[in-house]
């Protein structure tokens, strides 16, 4: 009698190179299952029905000829014929029985599992194909995957209708586009136990950031209940970032964290019901907080490196990850339940730069979550049913509730997609990156905001907001090839003050951050004034203050709202220049922008002229101001100590004396900000004409200057920058400013302290720059869109001094 085969290999039987006997998702469960155990990461045990048991099935049903006659001579962009076949596939597929042999051997791994886990264990069955999650290939949702399953018969049933997926529609298309064969592609089955997350939360994280393709922090997603809606994109997931070379120096801190909608969960159905999970509504308790603590995030964080760091030693390349995690309610303990290669941003070629530009402005119609970096402009298209997508014309822009893969043949012509709900790892913010096409995800009112068969533009281009406006807006590409720039001996640095672009800007040829402005953050991130923070019993304004309880419900004092959202928006912009030098200047409001933040008039007064009245330095150490300061240094401590981002150095604006930047450092360090302690190095902004015929003085208290050619062209002219009659007489080129400046960099070279320019006018005047680097500036901190021409320049004038080898 013929040795019978094994068509089961459990986790620990497999590795990644099991790949064509199991499929992707199945090797690498195995792969975690033997090798990341050991490592501390959770992975629940099951086991796999192979590739070869679902040909074997196929073989004894006589199903192959059958198979041909249905799909041979299909043509995939014919719709209605695609979706024709692929029925008939699947019909066939699912009347070939399991076989005996098969059943048995499926139903002892079940028993096996049940007497490991207990007999009210509930499986997870997921398909693994051998084309799938391979390092430069995966299509998210190509088959289906079951939840919730119990009992012999509910199993058998789930792997038939499991091992028929192979043959949905997008399945078939996306073969025919890989040029991967039908018949030579083996279905896997994976059975494992299920975590119960419909008791806690789940999510998806990757080891980059999926926008950017930056690849220093893990990227996690997650909301209450079971993943496939953070998956599907049916809910707007809570998200977080963790910066991995701070993070495995040991410092344990969050580095950003976005609260999403969360308006619906997955979980188990009870009672008798034929499909075993369903979704319910959240409670306002459960949308108004994360949906994991702070040790949860850190926790994830150190298994995306651990994953990475086994799969890039695999490899022997950097392979950036693709992870799903799920937190059981039971145990409490965080799993692993999916791990593939990012197979999108890591693909990209880092060396060529694109960058879209926005030329005509207009007012959004609906607004969400971007996805990629691109302009797309089309003609809208609301698909509300299946039927609606044989309609859809190349270059229309697909608008819809959400996208399910059954439509990844239609999103491949779409010039942009736009969907109500979903977050950046769902299964629409997938397929557009894969495909390049920009998309605007979870806007809420997409379908009702926007008019059928009208034309729009479709903007990711701005930030972490993608925005769709009405009508067709110019816009232009740049392309720049980064591999031959060379580097000046000026230091080139970036001006920037919208964290949402840092990590993107970061691929720019830079030397670091020269201004890092706080006013975007406060404003954007913060709305308050700090002040009505601390002391909201002096609000008088009853609707101001209904907004500042809603800003800080999750908070347990309004305060740890400021120093968070200032702390983590800061140490996202050094976290993408890390560990290059991020120089951020403490606040510089005007008295008349401070009232104009929520509860800011209650604390603020008028004045004549609040261009050089109570700003900078002078505030930080006044009694109507120095509370507001405490904040600010508690939050910059924390990036610089707790979150470990010690590249930060500390900028004081508007410095009028010596014996103000005395005070200042001393309350600086009061507050735990000593110069020179942990490194600290604290500058100030060179822009008053006392900071320069002082210098010597100044330089006693700081480590370095920053020329703020805006406020010093103003003070040397007398020319107030805000008032529009004498606009024409403020030019920094100016040449009695020029002489300022000079002497500004030969002080700061006599008292060997770095000396740099963070104004607007070399990103202006390419002729301001030139004379930057013939008085010999240590650097020049650029706007991002003027660095390539700008460097150009700059690289020029230094050859004409001789300064290059």
């Amino acid at each position: 009698m013929p040795q019978q085969i094994r068509y089961i290999r459990w986790f620990n039987e497999l590795t990644i190179d099991d790949i064509p006997l199991v499929g992707g998702k199945n090797a690498s469960l195995g792969e975690m299952y033997r090798e990341l155990i050991p490592q501390g990461i959770n992975i629940p045990n099951g086991f796999a029905i192979t590739a070869e048991g679902y040909r074997y099935m196929l073989d004894e049903a006589n199903a192959w000829i059958d198979l041909h006659l249905a799909l041979d001579d299909l043509d995939p962009d014919n719709m209605t014929d695609l979706a024709k076949r692929a029925r008939k596939a699947r019909e066939i597929i699912y009347a070939a029985p399991l076989t005996d042999m098969l059943e048995k051997q499926i139903l002892e791994a079940y028993s096996q599992l049940q007497q490991q886990y207990g007999e009210e264990l509930s499986l997870a069955v997921r398909s693994s194909a051998t084309a799938e999650d391979l390092p430069t290939a995966s299509f998210a949702g190509q088959q289906d995957t079951f939840l919730n399953i119990r009992g012999e018969q509910t199993l058998l049933e789930a792997c038939k209708r499991c091992f028929a997926s192979l043959f949905t529609d997008r399945a078939i298309h996306y073969r025919i586009d890989q040029g991967f064969d039908h018949f030579k592609l083996g279905l896997s089955i994976g059975i494992m136990k299920m975590v119960r997350s419909d008791l806690d939360a789940s999510g998806v994280m990757f080891s980059l950031d999926t926008e950017s393709g930056f690849t220093d922090v893990v990227f996690i997603t997650g909301a209450y209940g079971l993943g496939e809606n953070v998956v599907q994109g049916t809910v707007d997931p809570d998200e977080f970032y963790v910066h991995k070379p701070t993070f495995e120096q040991g410092k344990r801190a969050v580095l950003k964290r976005t609260l999403g909608a969360k308006k619906i969960k997955m979980v188990y159905s009870e009672g008798r019901t034929r499909e075993p999970t369903r979704n319910v509504i959240t409670s306002e308790e459960e949308r108004s907080h994360f949906c994991i603590n702070d040790q949860d995030v850190l926790t994830l964080a150190d298994y995306a490196i651990k994953i990475e760091k086994h799969y890039s030693g695999k490899a022997g390349q950097p392979r950036p990850m693709d992870m799903e995690w799920a937190k059981d309610g039971v145990d409490g303990l965080l799993y692993i339940v999916q791990a593939r290669p990012e197979t999108v941003v890591s693909q990209r070629n880092s060396m060529i730069m694109e960058s879209y530009v926005l030329k005509d402005k207009a007012e959004p119609i609906t607004v969400g979550h971007a996805v990629g970096s691109k302009i797309a402009t089309g003609n809208a298209r609301i698909i509300e049913h299946l039927e609606q997508l044989r309609d859809f014309k190349p270059g229309d822009v697909l608008v819809a509730d959400i996208t399910t893969p059954d439509w990844e043949p239609v999103m491949k012509i779409a010039s942009a997609i736009v969907t109500n709900r979903g977050g950046r790892t769902c299964h629409a913010a997938i397929i557009s990156r894969e495909l390049g096409v920009p998309a605007v995800i979870g806007c809420e009112n997409a379908t009702l905001a926007i008019q059928n068969d009208s034309p729009v533009t479709v903007s990711c281009a701005e930030g972490d907001v993608g925005k769709v406006y009405q009508g067709i807006l110019g816009f232009e590409l740049k392309t720049t090839d980064l591999s031959g720039l060379k580097r000046p001996l000026t230091k080139i640095m970036l001006n920037i003050g919208n964290p949402e672009l840092a990590f993107k800007t970061s691929f720019l040829p830079n030397d670091g951050v020269g201004l890092a402005r706080m006013e975007f953050i406060i404003t954007e991130y913060i709305k308050a004034h700090p002040l009505a923070l601390i002391h909201p019993e002096q609000v008088q304004d009853k609707a101001v203050l209904e907004q500042l309880k809603r800003l800080t419900r999750s908070y347990a004092k309004p305060e740890d709202f400021f120093v968070e959202r200032l702390s983590e928006a800061v140490a996202t912009i050094a976290a993408a220049f890390y560990p290059k030098p991020v120089i951020v200047r403490l606040s510089d409001f005007k008295t008349n922008e401070y009232a104009a933040l929520l509860g800011g008039k209650d604390f603020e007064f008028e004045e004549a002229n609040p261009m050089i009245g109570f700003r900078g330095a002078s505030r930080y150490i006044h009694p109507a101001y120095s509370e507001g300061f405490a904040l600010e240094c508690a939050a910059m401590k924390r990036v610089r100590d707790e979150m470990g981002l010690t590249n930060v150095i500390l900028m004081i604006p508007f410095c009028r004396r010596v014996q103000e930047a005395e005070r200042v450092l001393e309350a600086m360090a009061k507050h735990g900000l000593k110069r020179g302690e942990n490194g600290l190095e604290i500058y100030v902004m060179c822009e008053i004409p006392n900071n320069i015929i002082q210098i010597d003085a100044f330089s006693q208290c700081f480590d370095g200057f920053s020329i703020g050619s805006n406020d010093l062209t103003q003070l040397t002219l007398g020319v107030d920058r805000d008032s529009a009659i004498i606009a024409a007489d403020f030019d920094e080129r100016d040449p009695g400013v020029k002489e300022m400046i000079r002497m500004a960099v030969k002080g700061a070279q006599r008292n060997h302290k770095h000396i740099g320019l963070c104004g607007q006018a070399p990103s202006d005047y390419p002729e301001m720059a030139e004379f930057l680097v013939e008085v010999g500036i240590d650097s020049i901190s650029l706007n991002p869109d003027t660095v390539l021409q700008t460097t150009q320049r700059i690289l020029e004038t230094e050859q004409r001094l001789n300064r290059l080898g």
